[in-house]
């Protein structure tokens, strides 16, 4: 029987990363007695200690059992906890040490959404891949800068180590679990009772790209300014570097550090990302918005376009916008 440690964090958890995942395994041991088999999981709620954690202001969670009391786990999960992230890892870092020590013994260890930050302060992933939340894309990468954040990604795995991608992507993870503890049957029999797309592996569709702005650097500002009001143009880190009187390296250099983008990145997430919002709420052809955000090679446009969402434009617009359902024929074969 495999033991499974779900951790009750403090701070301002998300209670569907600990409430899921104990519903998901315990779900699982009622699908296995269902047909004969017996439980395959022990699932507990682990704590730094027994007092319960309330969440919400209105719900409270009470470990089973404290860390000092599991000498041996067979999964850790950890689940999302909001607010500064200093400061919650500062709150549970009585976790980090214990997680340390179970997977030295062989425990695998599994972070929810932004619990990353929790597992990446373990130092358990330095030089591995991540994922987490896209909207916390730019702290992660300020605060793990050893650490390959692959910010599109549902699941990563690298050696007993996983993660899942933001809010409810999470149930893509356990199910991923699921499957690897068990079999393929039980893995789809719970997609089908949870009305889990399986295997879902982007999150990219879902990304909304916000240039960081969180630095000091006024020139970069006025840099991702000028990229922002001007979409349409076919902009250049030598224009830029013009315009506001900076080295082209010294401005490459400077804007990838304020920015965790190199300028011609900037350049093309600003872009998608325009391209994006017209989709969702205009009735322009694909041409027409092409056109509009600087794009005039119809091959490239949607090269990028589908490896910064994961969908082709068509695929995109017939997902969010209900009312232009148009199919454009030259993209047909997309």
């Amino acid at each position: 029987m495999k033991h499974i440690s779900i951790l009750v964090p403090r701070g301002a958890a998300a209670l569907a990363c600990i409430e899921g995942p104990f519903i998901m395994f315990t779900r699982a041991n009622d699908f296995l007695e269902s047909v004969g088999q017996p439980k395959m999981f022990d699932v507990n709620l682990v704590g730094l200690n027994m007092e319960p954690q309330a969440y919400d202001r209105l719900f409270s969670v009470t470990p089973d059992h404290a860390i000092k009391s599991i000498r041996k786990t067979d999964l850790i999960i950890i689940p999302a906890v909001n607010g500064d992230m200093r400061e919650v890892i500062e709150a549970n870092a009585g976790f980090l040490p214990w997680i340390n020590e179970q997977y030295a013994k062989g425990a695998e260890v599994a972070s929810l959404c932004v619990g990353a930050f929790i597992l990446a302060a373990t130092g358990l992933l330095n030089d591995k891949k991540c994922a987490t939340h896209w909207m916390a894309t730019n702290d992660f990468r300020r605060m793990f800068p050893e650490v390959h954040l692959v910010s599109e990604k549902i699941i990563t795995d690298e050696n007993g180590i996983y993660s899942s991608g933001g809010a409810n992507s999470f149930w893509n993870l356990l199910l991923y679990l699921l499957e690897k503890l068990t079999n393929r049957e039980l893995a789809i029999h719970a997609a089908k009772y949870f009305e889990i797309e399986l295997d879902r592996e982007s999150q990219s569709s879902f990304i909304m790209f916000k240039g960081q702005r969180d630095h000091q650097d006024e020139s970069v500002k006025q840099a991702q300014e000028f990229i922002e009001n001007n979409v349409e143009e076919k902009i250049t880190v030598d224009d830029l570097s013009f315009r506001l009187a900076v080295g082209k390296r010294t401005l490459e250099r400077r804007f990838k550090k304020a920015t965790c983008n190199t300028v011609s990145e900037y350049i093309q997430r600003v872009k998608i990302e325009a391209a994006k919002k017209s989709f969702e709420t205009s009735r322009k052809n694909i041409n027409e918005i092409m056109y509009a955000v600087g794009y005039s090679d119809t091959k490239a446009f949607r090269n990028i376009f589908k490896k910064t969402t994961g969908l082709s434009p068509v695929e995109y617009r017939n997902k969010y916008n209900k009312d232009s359902m148009l199919y454009d024929r030259s993209f047909s074969n997309q």
